[in-house]
């Protein structure tokens, strides 16, 4: 082989290696990593898509190469203060959960994640407004029918008798009927998916669930609940009340009765007592009225002076009889 061919081959060679380097340096290969997925365009027309994880080949210079997440992406909207049915505001925080099911869609519509969340936005936010707006309250803060189902017996202190204690629960029973619920909200998150979905799928977007993470009753409402149940403890209270004083007038009857029953006792027993002592008593007067009549005569009389002049307010003449044993009989 000549020189001159040597020398070609060679610079063919050269060129050849450093074509392959400069292409190289230019990055014709990217990375697909677990949870992701690429669009791949050129001259801003989707050319390939790839969901697979690799390495993967693109045109360097260009094609441009869009990544977006394989994986699920959660929602997190601001609480929002929406009427319901019956004109009762209550702010109502959802969540949701979405993923890119179709990326060259996604990329055609949205084509960033800051896009596709201003979307979602939109969407739920309108979807989650009109579906409470179309229901009444029951059916946002409530998911069955069983508080329905629940009796509620109010607590009582220890009672003497067990009937007492069934009437004073009977005093302090509430009802509190509920609205029967038809939809509840498991319903009302199944309602605003669907809607939602109607447009989520036009992006590309494939919506999982929305799910109602809390509802919270506004401050005119709260108030309303509170004032309600300030109602019923009143109410029970009240009941109390009336069953003390109940208690009270029968526990003073029945002391009253008491009362008089033994003061009856006693007075009966100080009866037949006095009535014993002045037996006793006539009976002496009787014996020392027939040991010495005359001793028992001065006696009586004595006692009655003593008894009736101290307190006589008027002049009485000597010559009566009630003075004889003072005066003599003779006089």
């Amino acid at each position: 082989m000549s020189v001159g061919m040597n020398k070609k081959l060679i610079t063919t060679v050269v060129v050849v290696i450093l074509f392959l380097v400069i292409f190289i340096l230019l990055g014709p290969f990217y990375i697909l990593y677990e949870g992701q997925q690429s669009v791949v365009t050129r001259f801003g027309k989707i050319v390939d898509i790839e969901q697979d994880a690799g390495l993967k080949f693109k045109m360097p210079l260009i094609d441009n190469v869009v990544l977006y997440p394989k994986k699920i992406i959660s929602w997190d909207g601001a609480a929002q203060r929406i009427p319901t049915k019956e004109n009762q505001f209550i702010w109502v925080d959802t969540t949701a959960r979405w993923r890119i099911s179709d990326p060259a869609l996604y990329y055609e519509t949205v084509n960033t994640i800051d896009n596709g969340l201003s979307r979602l936005n939109d969407v739920l936010d309108s979807s989650i407004r009109t579906i409470v707006s179309e229901n009444y309250l029951n059916e946002a803060v409530r998911n069955s029918n069983q508080i329905n189902t629940i009796t509620i017996e109010e607590e009582v202190q220890s009672l003497d008798s067990e009937e007492d204690a069934e009437t004073l629960r009977n005093l302090t029973a509430t009802v509190a009927k509920q609205e029967t619920i038809k939809i509840g909200r498991d319903g009302l998150s199944t309602m605003m998916y669907n809607q939602a979905k109607k447009f989520t799928d036009g992006f590309g977007i494939e919506l999982i669930d929305i799910v109602v993470r809390q509802i919270r009753y506004s401050d005119d409402l709260t108030e309303s609940v509170y004032q309600r149940m300030i109602k019923e403890r009143n109410q029970i209270a009240e009941a109390y009340r009336s069953y003390g004083r109940g208690q009270l007038a029968q526990w003073q009857g029945k002391t009253e009765s008491e009362q008089k029953q033994i003061l009856s006792a006693a007075y009966a027993t100080a009866e037949q007592t006095k009535g014993i002592a002045d037996a006793r008593a006539t009976q002496i007067y009787a014996d020392a009225y027939a040991a010495d009549p005359q001793f028992f005569e001065l006696w009586r009389t004595l006692e009655s002076y003593r008894k009736t002049i101290p307190t006589l307010e008027k002049v009485l003449s000597t010559d009566m009889e009630y003075f004889n044993l003072l005066y003599g009989k003779d006089q």
